[in-house]
């Protein structure tokens, strides 16, 4: 069956991860998506290695695994958007393209002839994505914006790593950004809704539309609950490790071997949980009977229970309280994660085939749906790989007129 997506053609003048995040999941659907890359660099991720599974060499930048994570489905056109002949190229290709993705500074393109309002003038159908650290508007939005940067300034920071150290405590570690450039995985996934928004509402109207994400934005819309609990009581959430601020019991805690994540939802997961732990105290205590309770009395509730689970290896544990059906799991580390049952029956893992650098393995899209895969089986490209095909298929170029282009030194070509 077809690709829900396989009529859409996308253009995709992004960099690093969140503008690529979303271009990929739209090459997973079915787009077809032309990657615009520096000539003889490219992508900046493609020099973010080791580890590569291509290296680089003097005339090509190499698949740094980085670069694979993002890029999956799409086709390279190694072309130089500063010159003249280039923006040409580029205007021409964004005519027959229905997404145009792009994360440079703002009013950056304009210089080009590539902004909103130019290529508006050439497909009025066209939808335009803009990615920035902060948004088209605002004191902030002349500033570059970073992953690291915006987990700060966004509350996700203050929000995340172990407590603040108590009167008569050593300092403990203080703020620490997601192990992952999860601000930037947010904006693609935001970015991807609303490209998918408005081309439903192009369907309806045959009108195109302006995307304006911002990396700031979405990391604050990211805080959910924590930023909620701010709006709704004026307090200010903290630091609290492993805990959550409103479910008790539901943290890391050490085993005899390792340690363990239990995630007690409500108060019947509490009470199986105490039943096979062996402290039926601790359920029938009246200052633990409900999360509430539980809650305003955790200092008390938690060296209970860090005790007893201590006392136990973890796969004991895990066992024990899967067969009552209490939430709680390891802590796996990635290499653990990709040898994990579950992972392994969903398919996570996927080999492409590369022309150059042979089978890549890469992470699978999550999405499954009825009507077909959702990974793109074309590798991520080596940089400029496609950039004759492109030229040929969609601009109609001959062989000759390409040839020029790369005298020129307009286009890169392997």
């Amino acid at each position: 069956m077809a690709h829900p997506l396989s009529h859409i053609r996308v253009l995709d003048l992004s960099r690093v991860l969140a503008g690529p995040w979303a271009g990929q999941y739209l090459a997973d659907f079915g787009a077809e998506v032309i990657k615009i890359e520096r000539p003889g660099t490219g992508d900046d991720t493609r020099g973010w290695g080791p580890p590569f599974a291509l290296e680089p060499t003097a005339d090509d930048p190499g698949l740094s695994a980085y670069f694979l994570c993002t890029n999956r489905g799409k086709r390279s056109v190694a072309l130089d958007l500063a010159s003249a002949e280039g923006q040409a190229l580029v205007r021409r290709l964004a005519e027959k393209c229905d997404v145009v993705i792009e994360n440079y500074k703002v009013g950056g393109l304009a210089k080009y002839g590539l902004d909103y309002q130019s290529l508006k003038a050439v497909n009025p159908g066209v939808v335009y994505c803009s990615i920035t650290g902060f948004g088209q508007t605002g004191p902030y939005a002349e500033r570059a914006g970073y992953d690291f940067l915006v987990q700060g300034m966004g509350g996700l920071m203050s929000v995340t790593g172990e407590p603040d150290a108590a009167a008569g405590e050593a300092p403990k570690g203080g703020p620490v950004k997601v192990g992952v450039a999860i601000a930037d995985q947010v904006t693609g996934l935001n970015a991807l809704a609303a490209i998918l928004a408005a081309l439903v509402r192009r369907e309806r109207t045959g009108e195109g539309d302006y995307i304006d994400v911002a990396l700031l934005d979405c990391t604050v819309s990211a805080l959910v609950n924590q930023g909620s609990t701010h709006l709704v009581d004026g307090s200010v959430p903290v630091r609290m490790g492993n805990a959550h601020p409103t479910v008790v019991p539901y943290q890391a805690f050490a085993t005899a071997d390792g340690h363990i994540i239990l995630a007690v939802g409500n108060d019947g997961q509490f009470q199986r949980f105490c039943r096979v732990a062996g402290r039926t105290d601790l359920a029938e205590d009246a200052r633990y009977r409900t999360n509430a309770l539980r809650i305003v009395n955790r200092q008390t509730l938690i060296p209970e229970m860090e005790q007893t689970i201590a006392a136990r290896a973890s796969a004991d544990w895990i066992a024990a309280l899967e067969a009552a059906s209490v939430p709680c799991g390891p802590i796996n580390t990635i290499d653990q994660v990709f040898a994990d049952p579950q992972v392994r029956h969903r398919g996570m893992r996927r080999v492409l085939a590369h022309p150059t650098a042979g089978p890549l393995a890469v992470t699978a899209n999550p999405i499954h749906m009825a009507s077909g895969d959702t990974t793109a089986a074309k590798a991520p490209p080596r940089l400029g790989e496609d950039t004759r095909s492109v030229l040929a298929d969609v601009l109609g170029l001959a062989a000759e007129e390409i040839d020029g282009l790369v005298t020129r030194q307009v286009v890169e070509t392997r």
